[in-house]
């Protein structure tokens, strides 16, 4: 298991006391959703803690550790300051303190966007920052409930929140996205078929 005294350190340090107080709190309800889901809880509990380890890095930082990656930002991502630091969070991970589990890279890099087939620990770690313990968003009591009953129908409403929230402010919609809600949406016509 990666080092989670050391990182943790180095979020207390690098991270404002509410990111941290996020971060940890994101970690606990990943651990939870993992117990609920059979995933691994360790690799979910150090996910839902270094989700957002470059989220309060200087933004040309953010926009370097983006572009040296692999993680593929696309056009609406590039143009969002925003979604950066998932991007480059995942390869500041890698590079920085050696994490290889790219099941726990990819978990951080697509954190706020989604994406098409997401593993189990990317839908936890997706649903853990929607519902951690400090979000008090409107309907995040029934989010909170859905996503410890019904994965899948839980990612489906937060992307279509996700989606609706950056449509109201006219914001570009990343094709990751997009293709998540399609993803899902398709999967919830086939289990209707099925039932």
């Amino acid at each position: 298991m990666y080092q989670v005294k050391t990182i943790t350190a180095f979020l207390e340090r690098t991270l404002s006391k509410k990111r941290f107080q996020h971060s940890c709190n994101v970690a606990r309800a990943a651990k939870q959703l993992a117990q609920r889901y059979g995933a691994d809880q360790e690799n979910a509990y150090f996910a839902g803690l270094v989700h957002d380890i470059c989220k309060e890095m200087d933004m040309e930082e953010q926009r370097r550790l983006m572009h040296a990656g692999d993680f593929a930002p696309d056009e609406a991502e590039l143009h969002s300051k925003k979604l950066w630091h998932g991007i480059a969070g995942a390869y500041f991970l890698r590079t920085e303190f050696g994490v290889t589990d790219r099941d726990i890279l990819l978990a951080v890099r697509f954190h706020t966007v989604g994406r098409q087939d997401m593993s189990l620990l990317e839908e936890i770690i997706y649903m853990a920052d929607m519902i951690s313990e400090e979000r008090d968003y409107k309907g995040v009591a029934r989010m909170r409930k859905l996503a410890f009953e019904d994965l899948q129908e839980a990612m489906l409403e937060a992307l279509e929140d996700a989606i609706a929230s950056v449509l109201k402010k006219q914001g570009m919609i990343p094709q990751y996205t997009i293709a998540a809600y399609n993803g899902y949406l398709l999967k919830k016509e086939a289990k209707k078929k099925e039932s």
